[in-house]
């Protein structure tokens, strides 16, 4: 019952995660959303997982690798919007 408590809280936090960064990339836009939040959540996520790997909890591996990857793909997704809005900008005036 443990490690189903476990990886059912997973899922729900990747997929929550994961759709935010999804309807960031559909939506085109970076407004409100800071770098640093991508940058921090990936060190964190780093950090845990290799903590996870140490003291061997396979749920928190699994769950923090993917956080990892979701905050470069939110990372990526970010830095592009705010280069194309930049661009917007100069055209405007």
């Amino acid at each position: 019952m443990t490690e189903f408590i476990g990886w059912v809280s997973s899922i729900i936090l990747i997929i929550t995660i994961a759709k935010q960064v999804y309807k960031q990339w559909k939506e085109g836009k970076s407004e409100g959303v800071s770098i640093w939040l991508f940058a921090g959540q990936i060190a964190a996520s780093i950090g845990f997982a290799v903590y996870s790997y140490l003291v061997w909890n396979p749920v928190f591996i699994f769950t923090n690798s993917l956080m990892v990857l979701n905050g470069i793909a939110g990372l990526l997704i970010n830095i592009h919007l705010k280069k194309r809005e930049g661009k917007r900008e100069m055209e405007r005036g």
